[in-house]
């Protein structure tokens, strides 16, 4: 099967039928072709007539046929009009390393000739001046910046048929794959394999596409990638160390094959665009099994999708290598080894809670103990751990849950989040029962967790009764080892922190300068900071006694609690962070 619609100089010597898909914006081109007065009214009334009887609706090509305009100099026309240079390819000889820079399929389907190539600008020859969706298009397929000289169709025609006789076939699918509905996308695409592996034999294009995203952002390193529709482009971010980082994306025009390609994977109805809906898609790269956690919730100009990528092999299951110094080590590992009580992990979301408590749970996971968690998803899978799946279509909620969790006899329990009262009670009446518990609760500071679950309805004295501790923590992004120099703070920065001349004279601290190594960001990787509020009886009284948590913040500190800033500080000290990192990361927790 040929793709390319064969059209130019025929065998007698007279043009076949020129294609109307050749010319991008056929209005625009009518509209030039009148102002330059290459071509009257009258004759495009009359092409329209023709396009409108064959069928075909290709005006610019009727008026080529007919012999009204003359096809190359319109082409010099439109070259000029859009600041192209003409060439003619008919016996000019392309360099073999040339001619490798574009695959056969994407120069069939796209019906371009790499011409030259020197350095990143890779230049070819097209014969459609107006096409500019097709260069975007090629650099991003091809990673890199793509220029255009303007050729005839014919020599261009000629010219695929030498240099990439073998790809006729792969063409077809080619075209058949980018120019399908979504609608078409699921039939062809929604098996298993096709939607939960990345295989390179598969020649779809958006199929490749999205593989392509999603390799890069693992390589990258990237928590998330952000699929958002602006009015005019798609925009393309991954998550890097927890900021966000734009990246290439795909022309606006693929926004709709994107879409509906994820959702494929995700096992997602890509019939529903008006409410949210998430799913989840599991495939490998290389050795690493990948899980993502799709969102898409619609917006104005489409809908907007986030890959919260889980990468199971590389989760940190060693407490001392989640950033601990020693002091907090010896008190984590205290707390850890309770009989029971409650200890609350608490921060924003992204912020490492799930990690920390993997890594406590994995610690104290033994044959003599019984661990039990519930989740709202289950992250990642721990060996010799009964980890039970949230589901509140069957009315698995958390409560429901952890209420006959307590019937298995387990010595521990992880619930992943507190959300409610009956939750709450439930937990807490489990630590007063003797098991150990563990969960999170969404709070700025850990004295703050206590505010929260009296605020749910806990009575003080069962919180003061069961709550162990709690920690609060954040992630700071690593300084780059690679191009760390020496720092001096800014005055902006010592007022801020409180840094005096003294203590500066004492301390040294560093900055990323920016390589490749690290993307130019300056940072490589994150590190935990953490507070520690331990309930001590004084503490214990004062929860009792129904004390604002400020008031439990001001006695904790006193008594030595260091807080989130206070160990971030310690990190930049030691030349782990920046001070920059540190007050951007603490700075509303100390307002």
């Amino acid at each position: 099967m040929h793709v390319v619609c064969r059209t130019g100089i025929g065998a007698a010597g007279t043009r076949e039928t020129w294609g109307a898909r050749l010319i991008k914006d056929s209005e625009f081109v009518l509209k030039l072709l009148s102002e330059q007065g290459m071509v009257s009214e009258s004759q495009i009334t009359e092409a329209r007539n023709a396009a409108m009887d064959s069928g075909s609706g290709d005006v610019v090509g009727e008026l080529v046929k007919s012999g009204a305009v003359d096809y190359e100099a319109m082409l010099s026309m439109l070259a000029q009009q859009y600041g192209m240079e003409m060439m003619s390819i008919a016996d000019y000889d392309i360099p073999p390393e040339v001619i490798d820079a574009i695959s056969p399929d994407y120069a069939r389907y796209y019906q371009v000739v790499p011409v030259s190539k020197e350095d990143m600008l890779l230049t070819v020859a097209m014969s459609d001046p107006t096409d500019v969706e097709k260069l975007d298009t090629l650099r991003y397929l091809l990673g890199g910046d793509v220029d255009a000289v303007i050729a005839p169709e014919a020599e261009i025609i000629a010219a695929l048929d030498r240099y990439y006789p073998e790809a006729e076939e792969e063409s077809g699918s080619i075209a058949k794959d980018v120019d399908m509905s979504a609608a078409e996308m699921v039939i062809e695409s929604a098996d298993a394999d096709a939607a939960n592996t990345m295989d390179d034999d598969d020649n779809a294009p958006i199929i490749r596409l999205v593989s392509k995203l999603i390799i890069d952002a693992y390589k990258m390193r990237a928590s998330d990638i952000h699929l958002e529709p602006m009015e005019k482009r798609y925009r393309v971010r991954y998550r890097i160390d927890g900021a966000l980082r734009e990246v290439d994306g795909p022309p606006k025009y693929l926004q709709a094959n994107f879409t509906s390609r994820v959702k494929i994977m995700a096992h997602l109805d890509i019939t529903e665009k008006r409410i949210p809906q998430d799913g989840r898609i599991q495939i490998t790269v290389g050795d690493k099994d990948l899980d993502l956690r799709v969102s898409s919730i619609p917006t104005v100009f489409g809908e907007s999708i986030v890959m919260r990528i889980l990468d199971k092999s590389s989760i940190q299951l060693d407490i001392p290598r989640l950033g601990f110094y020693a002091d907090d080590l010896e008190l984590v590992t205290k707390i850890i080894n309770y009989p029971d009580g409650i200890f609350l992990v608490t921060g924003p979301t992204g912020s490492g809670k799930t990690t920390s408590l993997y890594a406590f749970l994995n610690t104290i996971n033994t044959t003599a103990r019984k661990l039990i968690t519930v989740e709202d998803p289950i992250e990642y899978q721990l060996p010799g751990i009964n980890q039970v799946q949230v589901d509140r279509h069957v009315d698995m909620t958390f409560a429901a849950a952890l209420r006959s969790m307590l019937r298995q006899a387990p010595n521990i329990i992880m619930v992943g989040e507190i959300r409610d009262l009956e939750t709450a009670e439930i937990a807490i009446n489990a630590a007063l029962t003797g098991h150990l518990v563990f969960s999170t609760l969404h709070t700025n500071d850990a004295p703050g967790a206590v505010t929260r679950l009296v605020d749910m309805g806990v009575k003080p004295f069962l919180v003061a009764t069961a709550l162990r501790a709690v920690m609060a923590q954040r992630l700071l992004r690593r300084v780059c080892k690679e191009c760390a120099e020496p720092y001096t703070p800014t005055a902006a920065e010592k007022r801020i922190l409180g840094l005096t001349d003294e203590y500066l004279a004492n301390h040294q601290f560093v900055k990323g300068k920016g390589c490749r190594h690290c993307g130019y960001t300056g940072y490589k990787g994150r590190v935990g900071i953490y507070e520690i509020f331990l309930i001590t009886e004084e503490i214990a009284q004062l929860i009792f006694s129904n004390e604002t948590s400020g008031t439990l913040r001001n006695f904790a500190r006193r008594n030595g609690m260091r807080s989130l800033r206070d160990d971030a500080i310690r990190k930049a000290e030691a030349g782990i962070s920046t001070l920059e990192e540190v007050i951007f990361v603490t700075l509303r927790d100390e307002d």
